[in-house]
């Protein structure tokens, strides 16, 4: 991306987080002006039912599900509770990923493949290798990144645009970002980088490319707008996967005002 590119900017929850507290924070996203809310899809968090509520309680905010493991909840259930839960298509992305599958690519692409013959919504897919991230730029609207330095995010975002361009496709370069922006937060932020570390094929992927967990993150010893501001000029779309304390609504809801007050500060 060109350095006088901003990109756009949205905030993330985990998918076990209520919904009542899921409404309030995604209308407060809203209104705020972040582009778009996220829920993490994982066992004990249903992130198509999550974004039910955030549906309900906003009218302009892009609602995405992250990485849903096919693995775990095939595209046919994903398009048959996407409809059940009548989500908002026209502002709902769909994000896939492999899972534990033995034989990744071809699964996945056949998922993409159905979603998008099925659903109106945007559909990417969540990647770490170049294999899978080039599925992700020419079989879908996008790759959900995960754990990368602004440097090696722009470096990415550019193969991810020249793979998407050669198959007459968009393909937007999307990062989640995992943020701690008050000082209480900092011990589980370093939990978070401590359990994707003992990830083999995370823990693969950070020794390839020569950094921590840590390094791939923003915590409150940092100059968190001028980072920020790095991040946004490297991809189309940086996720603030918000990290506090006590995971409380109160502390989601000034995160997300801290948040737009340094958005703004960065830019």
């Amino acid at each position: 991306m060109s350095d006088a590119t901003r990109g756009d900017l949205g905030i993330g929850l985990p998918g076990e987080t209520p919904a009542a507290t899921v409404e309030r924070v995604a209308a407060l996203a809203e209104e705020l002006g972040f582009a778009s809310f996220w829920l993490n899809d994982t066992p004990r968090g249903d992130s198509l039912a999550g974004l039910r509520a955030a549906a309900d309680s906003t009218r302009r905010i892009r609602l995405a599900s992250g990485v849903i493991p096919i693995d775990r909840r095939s595209a046919a259930q994903i398009i048959g509770d996407v409809r059940d839960l009548d989500l908002p298509e026209g502002r709902l992305v769909v994000g896939i990923g492999s899972g534990g599958l033995a034989r990744p690519l071809a699964a996945v692409a056949e998922a993409a493949d159905a979603l998008q013959s099925a659903l109106e919504a945007g559909i990417v897919i969540g990647a770490l290798g170049p294999r899978m991230r080039r599925l992700g730029a020419t079989g879908s609207d996008g790759v959900l990144l995960n754990w990368l330095t602004a440097p090696i995010a722009a470096e990415t975002a550019d193969e991810i645009h020249r793979a998407a361009g050669d198959a007459g496709r968009d393909g937007r370069a999307i990062l989640y970002l995992r943020t701690a922006i008050e000082p209480d937060a900092r011990e589980a932020l370093a939990q978070q980088a401590a359990l994707y570390g003992s990830i083999p094929s995370y823990a693969k992927n950070f020794a390839a490319l020569g950094i921590s967990a840590l390094d791939a993150a923003i915590g409150p010893d940092d100059d968190v707008s001028g980072r920020l501001g790095e991040y946004l000029t490297s991809v189309d779309e940086v996720v603030l996967r918000v990290i506090t304390a006590d995971a409380s609504e109160r502390s989601y809801l000034d995160f997300v005002k801290r948040a737009a007050d340094l958005a703004r500060d960065g830019g």
